[in-house]
């Protein structure tokens, strides 16, 4: 069974960085693309930056320059580096890995960041 291990949140000044990991464990399948998406207080659930297994980026207008999605597919393993972090990113980040026609969700971690 597929679980979905997230580390990395916490609490940050305006400004500051945080890098977040998610590591796939009891599975070696390659997964398709994985995501990272985030959810604020009372907002709906967002897209904030994927990345295929080859590679091939994508992100939210709103964190282009301030975050780098990475992936180290031997370990099954995603990251999101945040820099230049705002209040406005303060929300729980999720990761999702996709293997279709399977779909699986890490348990969320918190970022809040301080103005």
């Amino acid at each position: 069974q597929v679980q979905l291990v997230e580390s990395g949140g916490g609490l940050v000044q305006a400004g500051g960085s945080l890098r977040l990991s998610c590591a796939a464990s009891g599975s070696s399948i390659n997964f398709n693309v994985m995501d990272w998406y985030r959810q604020a207080p009372g907002k709906e659930r967002e897209l904030v930056a994927s990345i295929t297994f080859g590679g091939y980026v994508n992100y939210a207008d709103s964190v282009k320059g301030r975050f780098t999605i990475s992936r180290d597919n031997a370990k099954n393993t995603m990251y999101l580096q945040m820099n230049s972090l705002k209040p406005e990113d303060t929300a729980v980040y999720y990761c999702r890995f996709l293997s279709p026609p399977r779909v699986y969700w890490g348990q969320g971690t918190q970022v809040t960041v301080s103005s």
